[in-house]
């Protein structure tokens, strides 16, 4: 795909930056908390997209300012749930509905490049479940204040949550958070778990994200992450499935260039100029290996 210019995207709700292989996305409705409005979501689709298929971009990392008053406050509910309701095109059918926050997740859990959010403020909702649980990696204000209250506002879980969250930190812990609808800080011991590093001041939180995008986006191979990604995601229904897709995986890939620069760059010491892409040196004969679930809705 052609190189992207970020910097003329016509965007309202998200800011960007790219620089060094890695996009900052961050969240532009501080005056609103931050909630998950139709131009964020319609932005936050579009830029992992565009992420996902230019090669420049190794990490996107997704943050706020860390002077708003939420990371994302979730959704907007001051006229309660009548944009979901009264939708036109699902209001007498919903088996037709499909949940805007799960349209998000997909988009980042589906990008193939390594994502991270950096969540500097407190989050509830789809501020967690689709801001949050669909990344990579995960860096908190150890303040932070983290809710999932669905049961608690007469809804269920959302965003491919009940997906999501309990392969990130285990069913149990999933079902307390899930079915108590309550609120916890982000150092507390019930989703801690969830996150890779945490840190006392809202401030420390982007530097040190940034810190650690720069770190891979020079020492990790772009196709070895959308392949590690892709074993992660679909590793196949027992050891044995496993077993073929990462032996095949891993005879294609001795032959690449970048495995070659990882041994040379290991053997004598020094970072690795890799310059293998996803454009170029996908197998695509093979790549996806699995089947995905069509999710338009049949009308």
């Amino acid at each position: 795909m052609a190189e992207v210019d970020f910097a003329s995207l016509k965007l309202e709700d998200t800011l960007v930056s790219f620089s060094d292989g890695i996009l900052v996305i961050t969240i532009n409705r501080a005056k609103q908390f931050n909630t998950f409005g139709q131009k964020l979501i319609q932005e936050l689709i579009q830029l992992f997209s565009l992420a996902d298929k230019d090669d420049r971009v190794r990490v996107v990392i997704l943050t706020a300012d860390p002077k708003a008053p939420a990371y994302c406050a979730g959704a907007d509910i001051s006229g309660g749930w009548d944009s979901i309701a009264n939708n036109p095109k699902s209001k007498n059918n919903a088996a037709a509905h499909r949940d805007e926050g799960g349209q998000v997740a997909m988009a980042i859990y589906h990008c193939r490049k390594i994502t991270i959010a950096a969540v500097n403020g407190s989050a509830a909702g789809v501020g967690v479940t689709g801001l949050q649980l669909p990344f990579d990696f995960r860096f908190v204000w150890s303040g932070a204040k983290i809710s999932l209250p669905f049961v608690r506002r007469g809804i269920a879980p959302e965003a491919t949550s009940a997906y999501l969250l309990p392969r990130l930190i285990g069913h149990s812990k999933a079902a307390a958070i899930f079915l108590s609808g309550g609120t916890f800080k982000a150092d507390s011991p019930v989703i801690k778990d969830l996150y890779f590093a945490s840190y006392p001041s809202r401030e420390e939180v982007l530097p040190a994200a940034l810190a650690f995008a720069k770190e891979l986006a020079v020492n990790a191979s772009q196709p070895s992450i959308t392949y590690a990604k892709g074993l992660l995601h679909h590793p196949g229904d027992s050891v044995e499935e496993s077993h073929l897709y990462d032996s095949r995986i891993i005879k294609m890939l001795s032959a690449s260039r970048d495995a070659k620069e990882g041994a040379m760059a290991f053997m004598k010491r020094r970072e690795p100029k890799f310059q293998d892409t996803n454009s170029e040196n996908l197998n695509l004969d093979f790549y996806p290996w699995w089947s995905t679930t069509d999710v338009k809705p049949k009308l």
